[in-house]
């Protein structure tokens, strides 16, 4: 945890900051790919996703380390070798994890947050399960335990592998020349995020594009048909918490519903998108048909509310901050209470996107925020041991909560719903 922790505090900022800069280079060249209120619901997405990870709420059912005892035939000598069979090792894994993802109904689930978005972008590449708690795919790193890649090696080259899938999500960069047959470039990838029927379910790629080539799952990026980003049955709220877990509740009442004892049970196993027939009949759900037609989700803003928007996610980032770079000191946070802070986040999370989406109930999640955020400071006498750094602290913290409940409301009672265009 705290080692993951340190590295998300060098991360975090500089995946910002790329962001914003993604934002202002693509208005600077009159091609704006960034709508403001999608971002803001993808950085909110990597905020729960990154929690949840800090936290350890995974469980791998048959680690590497087993495979590795079991399996283990020679052992590569230290060195640059090694590496390189790792992150090889690694990229397979990812490429039959990602395909078995998008195939297969159950599986989807963990993986529809980071389609959800209607844009293509590097804030898009944040949207992070939360929803994948059981890990079952390390058997495909089966070849590396063959060779005894050590673990330690694995879990090095893994974050590099992760943050290097991030830089591709993005509609500025063209063709890359001869690295189109090497590389996933943003060309692929945004072949891979498109749900046009020519593009759909192609280019599972994660650094090597080889892998789609080898197993007929590649398809390049064509002029006459521009990709339309995002899923068939969109999302329809900025809420990453509601996108996480929406097609396991529809697997679910699916389950529930049917009449037919089979499909009760084989509807997790069936292709992504299958539901038995007399629920498809009875309780239809909408479906986009045409990918050049249709209206992307959108709620209504001003420059008030964009304003206190962003004064939220920053309030929000500091509090991630603090937490990360203190999550193993006892004086601080420690266990239990690392549990405790991380709920938060996510009720803070939950509140402004209820809020974003102009839902009803969004003054209730931000009166529970402040509600427990206030019991935090009265039953620990500070903010998870703030004291230790400044008094002020906790009198600072208790101002932000009266203040975003009282904007809260404010902003909850005069905000109306409207269609407008990107902000």
């Amino acid at each position: 945890m705290e080692t993951y922790g340190k590295i998300l505090l060098i991360a975090m900022p500089i995946f910002f900051l790329l962001v914003i800069f993604e934002k202002w280079y693509g208005w600077r060249k009159g091609n704006d790919t960034v709508n403001t209120m999608d971002m803001v619901s993808s950085l909110l997405s990597g905020v729960t996703n990154v929690t949840k990870d800090v936290l350890g709420l995974s469980i791998f059912i048959l680690g590497y380390e087993w495979y590795l005892h079991y399996f283990n035939i020679i052992q590569i000598k230290a060195g640059w070798l090694v590496y390189l069979v790792a992150f090889i090792s690694l990229d397979f894994t990812g490429y039959w994890v990602h395909r078995i993802d998008h195939k297969i109904n159950f599986f989807w689930n963990s993986h529809i947050i980071h389609h959800s978005s209607e844009e293509f972008n590097l804030a898009c590449a944040l949207r992070q399960s939360i929803s994948s708690f059981v890990k079952i795919f390390s058997f495909f790193l089966l070849p590396a335990a063959l060779l005894g890649v050590p673990s330690i090696v694995i879990a090095t080259i893994a974050p590099i592998h992760l943050f290097a899938q991030f830089w591709y999500h993005t509609q500025h960069i063209k063709k890359m020349g001869f690295l189109e047959y090497i590389i996933v470039t943003p060309s692929h990838h945004r072949v891979h995020h498109a749900f046009n029927e020519k593009y759909l379910d192609k280019n599972f790629g994660q650094i090597f594009i080889f892998w789609d080539k080898l197993f007929g799952t590649f398809q390049k990026e064509l002029v006459d048909i521009p990709p339309a980003y995002g899923i068939t049955r969109p999302v329809q709220t900025w809420n990453p918490i509601k996108i996480n877990f929406q097609h396991l509740w529809l697997l679910i009442t699916d389950a529930w519903r049917t009449s037919n004892f089979l499909d009760k049970f084989r509807i997790w196993f069936m292709p992504t998108g299958w539901r038995p027939k007399d629920v498809e009949e009875k309780f239809p759900i909408y479906k986009i048909m045409n990918a050049t037609n249709f209206n992307k989700y959108t709620t209504s803003v001003n420059p008030r509310f964009i304003s206190w928007m962003w004064i939220q996610l920053i309030v929000l980032l500091l509090l991630v901050s603090y937490f990360f770079s203190n999550i193993a000191m006892i004086k601080t946070i420690g266990v239990p209470y690392i549990y405790w802070y991380g709920a938060f986040i996510f009720i803070f999370v939950y509140a402004l996107t209820e809020l974003m989406d102009e839902n009803k109930d969004a003054l209730v999640w931000e009166a529970l925020k402040c509600t427990i955020g206030l019991a935090f400071i009265y039953s620990m006498g500070n903010w998870f041991g703030s004291d230790s750094f400044s008094v002020l602290l906790k009198y600072i913290v208790i101002f932000y909560f009266i203040t975003s409940l009282s904007i809260t409301y404010y902003l909850s009672k005069n905000r109306k719903r409207a269609s407008i265009a990107n902000v």
